[in-house]
């Protein structure tokens, strides 16, 4: 095909098809020019492609240029610029351009398409962002906009950082990496609401997030899908932690599932003795009236424990460093003193210091006093504090019998206690919350041998 016919061709493609040299110059145009710069392509030949280019896309257009001209040839690359239209205003463009050379035209070929109004959608989506961002700077929700195929994170501002514990950027380039960041449990419940919003439909829930804090935030979740000619084109939604609204939720509950139940068992005893007792009908009356005190006291040590949950749960709860050496040693000697014959060790380093609330120390002393009632014969009791890496764990060890299955299993489950068959203790549950409050763990195991209980409380170490 000869240059006069090859031109021909070009001059009916949609694309502004050039030739330049060396140094820029352009060496031939299509029709094109005319179409998308306003340039006669007779006039346009002879302009150089560089002056032709906004200055703050020169410099970098001109480094491309020649880097592509010394790259091996068959090389190619996308580029985008203004470039100056017939009229003086300024025109974007997206042009390739191959370092192969074209003999009958003597220079490189470069295609371009007009992608002014993809920029302009661009500049506006950037302005509508940078304006929401200077809204929402000052919110501790999360709000955010998604295309509706989930596929373009239109908007999310930064407290998606704080709650999610991911970086923001990540969510940006991929929307479904929020997923990520809540607890696998619940992905499936968050997909679900994914696909019936895009399928239209409203969404709300509450789930567990932040992998950095081993998913004990919980957020609540609304979110809208938004038409347009009956389609569902994006969708908006908000997000907050409500981890503190949960927390006292449930700590009511089990506060007032717990003393009803008991205080009525408790309540049940004493007036069935007091009742044999009246009617001269119990056959050991001494024994009997020894019972009503024995329970009235259980009543007042479960009045005094409830006092002290109350007190941590109403208190300062936000942590503070704490050298946990010094803790543990201060509730192991009291505990020694209220109990002098029960042999306690304790193996700990000089200093470890943790973050916790500042009812720490009721949570040892706590775990120390479970041990050494519950023994079965002579307790024996070491408690051990470790530096792990960035956590400190307190263990408690004991000689005990295993720990109900049913004192445990309520701590970490989110059933109604109601419906569960729950424990009678408040202590573990104040260790608990002390754990929960302090961005701790609380676990239970059984010792190696398997004659007694290790529970551990894990602490995050204090910043150095």
């Amino acid at each position: 095909m000869d240059a006069e016919t090859l031109a021909s061709l070009l001059d009916h493609s949609q694309a502004k098809i050039v030739v330049i040299d060396e140094a820029g110059t352009y060496q031939y145009a299509n029709d094109a020019v005319s179409r998308l710069l306003g340039y006669d392509p007779d006039a346009f030949v002879g302009l150089n492609t560089f002056e032709c280019m906004h200055p703050d896309d020169r410099p970098e257009m001109e480094a491309r240029f020649e880097s592509l001209r010394s790259a091996p040839e068959g090389a190619s690359e996308t580029v985008e610029y203004r470039h100056r239209s017939a009229d003086g205003g300024w025109v974007w463009l997206e042009t390739r351009l191959s370092n192969r050379k074209l003999p009958d035209f003597d220079g490189y070929v470069a295609s371009s398409h007009d992608i002014s109004e993809r920029k302009r959608a661009e500049r506006q989506r950037n302005e509508l962002r940078t304006r929401l961002e200077e809204l929402t700077a000052n919110t501790n929700d999360v709000l955010w906009t998604v295309s509706a195929d989930w596929d373009e994170m239109l908007f999310v501002n930064d407290a998606y950082e704080d709650i999610w514990g991911q970086p923001t950027a990540e969510v940006r380039e991929n929307p479904e990496r929020f997923l990520d960041g809540i607890r696998p449990k619940d992905r499936s419940k968050a997909r679900d609401g994914m696909e019936r919003l895009a399928g239209g439909e409203s969404v709300e829930m509450e789930y567990w997030v932040d992998p950095s804090v081993s998913f004990r935030r919980r957020v609540w979740v609304r979110a809208e899908p938004i038409f347009e000619d009956g389609d569902v084109v994006r969708i908006v939604g908000t997000a907050r932690d409500v981890t503190d609204r949960y927390r006292r939720q449930r700590q009511l509950r089990v506060l007032d599932d717990l003393l009803r139940h008991n205080i009525r068992n408790t309540m049940n005893i004493v007036l069935g003795h007091a009742e044999l007792i009246q009617r001269g009908a119990h056959p050991d009356a001494p024994s009997g009236m020894g019972t009503v005190i024995d329970s009235a006291t259980d009543l007042l040590n479960t009045a005094e424990k409830g006092r002290e949950v109350v007190e941590v749960l109403s208190g300062a709860n936000e942590t503070v460093t704490v050298d946990i050496a010094d803790c543990v040693s201060t509730a192991v000697e009291n505990a020694r003193e209220r109990y002098p014959e029960v042999p306690i060790k304790l193996r700990q380093p000089s200093t470890a210091v943790a973050e916790a609330i500042p009812k720490i120390n009721q949570a040892v002393a706590e775990l120390l006093e479970n041990a050494i009632q519950h023994a079965d014969g002579a307790a024996e009791v070491t408690a051990v504090v470790e530096c792990q890496g960035e956590r400190i764990t307190i263990n408690i060890i004991d000689n005990g019998p295993p720990i109900p299955e049913n004192e445990i299993r309520p701590l970490f489950t989110e059933a109604d206690l109601s419906a569960i068959n729950h424990g009678t203790g408040l202590g573990l549950w104040l260790v608990y919350w002390v754990a929960d409050l302090s961005d701790g763990e609380l676990t239970f195991g059984r010792r190696a041998d398997g004659e007694g209980n290790v529970v551990t409380l894990s602490l995050p170490q204090a910043e150095r």
